[in-house]
């Protein structure tokens, strides 16, 4: 379901009310998880980050790695940083919602942790690839499912030749894993184009408060 710009005139007094309700005692609220997700580039974390500047009560998860801290990194805060033995561990003892390996280290999302957010009455937002939101979808059925896409390939492809990271066989890869994320948006509740950032945002505040 592809979400349009917002139209209702009360819209803005139903995003208030919701706002309201998060900052409420947690007794009062509903917890709540809601996953996000897009081809890298696609804009995401900018996304976030001014949806959290307008509702700092939403939260985010934190996800379990075995990669070593990078400088600035707090465990706890950026991550829980295990060793392979305890991850795997905690695989088996599956307490984890979805879990993926990449590039030799594993990353997943805690379940106690999450659902002890949700038991709280938070809403928790939890930002992963495709492999994890499938994962989600059976692991937490109740989870509201966000799909992030592009205007077209070719502006995401100008987006990530902008950040001037990458190298051309690197952009290719990321566009080819793009492909099949963007095939793959029909799966989820609701698909978002992020062309104009502030439409973008109105729109994920639909999605997030008037459902």
């Amino acid at each position: 379901m592809a979400v349009s710009s917002p139209s209702s005139p009360d819209l803005d007094q139903r995003c208030r009310t919701s706002r309201e309700s998060l900052q409420t005692p947690t007794l009062a609220r509903t917890g709540r998880l809601i996953v996000f997700t897009g081809p890298s580039g696609v804009g995401k974390g900018t996304l976030l980050r001014a949806l959290r500047d307008r509702y700092p009560a939403l939260q985010l998860s934190v996800s379990a790695t075995t990669r070593a801290p990078r400088p600035g990194e707090v465990p706890g805060q950026d991550y829980y940083f295990v060793s392979r033995e305890q991850f795997e561990a905690m695989i088996d003892r599956n307490e984890l919602l979805e879990w993926a390996e990449f590039a030799g280290n594993y990353y997943g999302t805690p379940k106690e942790a999450v659902l002890r957010q949700i038991e709280a009455g938070n809403w928790l937002i939890l930002e992963i690839e495709l492999e994890g939101a499938r994962q989600v979808r059976q692991s937490f059925p109740t989870a509201l499912l966000l799909f992030v896409l592009p205007p077209s390939l070719g502006e995401l492809e100008h987006r990530i030749r902008q950040r001037g990271k990458d190298s051309d066989e690197a952009i290719e890869r990321r566009l080819e894993r793009a492909r099949v994320e963007i095939a793959a948006a029909p799966e989820f509740d609701i698909q978002i184009v992020n062309d104009d950032l502030e439409t973008a945002l109105a729109q994920l505040e639909q999605a997030i408060f008037d459902r």
